[in-house]
Parts: C-alpha cells; sequence; structure tokens
C-alpha cells in the first residue's frame, strides 16, 4: 500500500528544484553576486553631506530702504528713538547658514538665481556679475556664489506699511531646489522686516507677498545623495529579481517540463505556491542582504521595513509570475518585462526629485512602496505614520500578484 506524500512535503520538493535551477542560471547568479558587493561599496562613497548654507539676495539694499522710509516716518511724527531704531535693526547682520547678498537692481537679481546670470565673489568681498553666455574666463580670484531666494521689496516699502497701505506686495523667488520650509521662512522674515522698518511701535499692517519658482520644482527636504540613494537600491532589488523570476517560469513553460512536473502527485496549486514562495524568498532575501550593507535599518523602523519589502517582493514575484507566462519566447518574454517594468519604475523619480513629480503618478502600484522605504529610511516614519501607504500597497499587491497567479494558472493548464 503506496503511502501519500503531504503537500507540504511536495511543495518543499518544488522549492529544492526551484532552487537548483536558479543556481544553473549563471548570467542572474553572477549579476546578483556583482550587485550584492558592488554596488554597497559604490554606495559608500556617495556624499554624506548636504551644504545647507542658504544665499539669500534683497532688492533693493536694506540701507536703501530704510534712507527711503526716514522721511515718511518722521512726517508720521515718529520720534528720533524710534527713527533710530530702524538703524538698529539686524536685517543684514552674518547669521550661520545664511550669506545675504544686496542688489540694486530685480532683474539682475532673479537673473542670478535663476541661473542666467552669474554672481561671483572676490577675497575682499565684493561681488562681479557676468552673463552665463559670456565669453571670457572667470574673475580673477573670486568664487562663485548660487543664489538660492532673493527677496523684491516694492518702492516706499516702509512709507507704504507705515501708513497702513494694504496693496503692498513682496514678491519672494526662490530657485527650485529650495525646500518648501525654507521658502516659508523667507516669508516670516518679510514679515519681520516689515515690523521692524516701520517702527515697532507703529499700527502697521503687515504686507502680502507671493512666492515665484523659478525653474522647475523640485523642492523638498535637503537629503544627502546616500540617504536619497538607500530606498532607491532596495526598490531596484525587487524590482531586479522580476527578470530572474519570469525568466525560470518563461523557460518551464516553453520547454514543457511543468508538464513533468504536474505528472507527479504534485498539483498546479503546488507549483503555484513554490513559485509564490521561492520568487518572494529570493527577492526579500536579497533586499534584506542589501540593507544590512547599505544601513538605513533601526530600532524603531526594523519591522516596518520588514513588512514593505516584503510586500514589495510579493507583489514582484506576481508581476513575474505574468510576465514569465505571457511570452512565447525569450524576446517576447522580455517584451512584455519592459512593458510592465519601466511603469513601474517612474515614482523612483520621487526619491531623487521630491515635490517634482505629477499627482498621477501616486496611482502607479510602486508608488506606496516607494513612499514608505523613503519615509522609513530618510525621515524616520514609523507605523504610524505608515497606515495609509501600506494599504494602498496592500490593495494592489492583491490586484498584481492575483493577475499573475491567474495567468500563470491558465498557462499551466493550457499546456
Amino acid at each position: 500500500m503506496s503511502r501519500s506524500v503531504s503537500r507540504p512535503a511536495i511543495v518543499g520538493a518544488l522549492l529544492k528544484k526551484e532552487l537548483k535551477a536558479y543556481s544553473r542560471d549563471t548570467v542572474y547568479l553572477l549579476l546578483t553576486l556583482l550587485v550584492l558587493v558592488a554596488v554597497p561599496i559604490v554606495f559608500r562613497f556617495l556624499p554624506d553631506s548636504v551644504d545647507e548654507t542658504i544665499t539669500l539676495a534683497v532688492s533693493p539694499p536694506v540701507s536703501a530702504l530704510i534712507e527711503d522710509g526716514k522721511d515718511a516716518l518722521r512726517d508720521l511724527g515718529a520720534t528720533d528713538d524710534q527713527l533710530a531704531q530702524l538703524d538698529e535693526a539686524d536685517l543684514t547682520g552674518e547669521q550661520e547658514g545664511l550669506l545675504l547678498l544686496e542688489f540694486e537692481d530685480e532683474e539682475q537679481m532673479t537673473g542670478v538665481i535663476e541661473g542666467t546670470i552669474e554672481a561671483w565673489q572676490t577675497e575682499d568681498g565684493e561681488f562681479v556679475f557676468r552673463d552665463k553666455d559670456a565669453d571670457g574666463e572667470k574673475p580673477e580670484d573670486a568664487e562663485r556664489v548660487n543664489v538660492d531666494i532673493g527677496i523684491a521689496f516694492p518702492a516706499s516699502f516702509i512709507a507704504n506699511v507705515a501708513t497702513g497701505k494694504d496693496d503692498i506686495t513682496v514678491t519672494v523667488y526662490s530657485d527650485a531646489g529650495v525646500p518648501e520650509e525654507i521658502t516659508g521662512a523667507m516669508r516670516s522674515f518679510v514679515r519681520e522686516a516689515a515690523y521692524q522698518l516701520a517702527g515697532k511701535e507703529l499700527p502697521v499692517d503687515l504686507p502680502a507677498e507671493e512666492s515665484i519658482v523659478l525653474g522647475e520644482d523640485r523642492s523638498g527636504d535637503q537629503v544627502t545623495l546616500q540617504e536619497k540613494t538607500r530606498p532607491l537600491l532596495l526598490f531596484m532589488i525587487l524590482l531586479m529579481e522580476t527578470f530572474s523570476m519570469a525568466s525560470l517560469i518563461s523557460t518551464e513553460v516553453l520547454q514543457r517540463t511543468v508538464t513533468a512536473v504536474l505528472v507527479t502527485p504534485a498539483k498546479v496549486g503546488d507549483f503555484l505556491a513554490a513559485k509564490t514562495i521561492f520568487g518572494t524568498g529570493l527577492s526579500l532575501s536579497q533586499a534584506l542582504i542589501m540593507l544590512a550593507l547599505i544601513g538605513g535599518i533601526t530600532a524603531e523602523n526594523w519591522s516596518l521595513l520588514l513588512v514593505v519589502l516584503l510586500m514589495g517582493a510579493i507583489m514582484f514575484t506576481g508581476v513575474a509570475m505574468f510576465v514569465g507566462s505571457a511570452g512565447k519566447d525569450f524576446m517576447g518574454q522580455l517584451f512584455y518585462a519592459m512593458l510592465f517594468t519601466i511603469p513601474l519604475l517612474i515614482p523612483t523619480f520621487s526619491i531623487m526629485f521630491p515635490g517634482s513629480v505629477a499627482p498621477w503618478i501616486r496611482i502607479i502600484p510602486t508608488y506606496p512602496i516607494i513612499d514608505v522605504l523613503v519615509r522609513s529610511t530618510v525621515y524616520g516614519a514609523t507605523w504610524s505614520d505608515s497606515w495609509g501607504s501600506l494599504a494602498y500597497a496592500a490593495a494592489w499587491l492583491v490586484v498584481l500578484y492575483g493577475a499573475g497567479l491567474i495567468a500563470l494558472k491558465r498557462k499551466v493548464e493550457s499546456l
């Protein structure tokens, strides 16, 4: 009397077969080893700090604003003590992380912020300006200064504020790379400037301000290139195994070795379970190895990272199942792999250029995975900060894995 074989034992035997098949695929095996060895080494040489100095441009110079406003304040009955407060207003004093650059011409200031005009600072502190496309060498013994943000005060600013006019607009120009919190700080600077320049004891209304972003919007918190690259590498490891798994599945389907498997006590469900476990385990284990090598795991985020990487591994296993069952040959499998993976890569732009992505990118299935990876490894997000993205990722996981499972099941049953 023959003894029946349990389903776990059958799945275990199929997993051994999967491991042997993967170990024979020298191309993917060598590529995996190369990535796990070379990438962490290159990662260590990436910049791990950012220059947080903000160059602030002001037009016209604060001294000119003060001189123009003194007569208006005197006509309003300001005392000599109140006028003296204007000279004491510390709006141009040196502050750590802030370099002040004053312009007579607002158009020249906006040109410097946009980059069409170059600003150079000589050794004696003087500034030299030249057109970006101008011929000739740079000013001698001078260092290039990049202006991040500028404030343009209107004519008669102090007089208008002091008399309570309500149509005053102060324009804040910002470079596209300036974080939103810095721009907000400059708006606060505008309001404090109005308060100080108009005299602390005068009943003045604060001016309105408008913000103009010059160039492509790439606003967001300042993070190092290492911090930006870490979640990108984790995501790419998950994605890379899509090609490997799709190749293994496609080979079994095309060579019909799967039919030989189904002649044994193994059923289609066992075959699909083994593929799911192997594909998920392969992607997850390599992502965890990469995470251990490049860092980013803490006592607060380890469980969150484990869950989101597991979700990503299952999601890409589903994609691999769909791709592997769709291609009729190697070129067909490669075509479907590129067709599905390229759109899934689009949300990675949100890592390198935070704030620059279009709203529609949020509907791409991989966006919530990338969002949690970035928030947890860069900004220290925890479970409470990630429930929304995890729920969204779980919904897409069911869709993609379910589609891959159904496609592969139908393909196997049709052989």
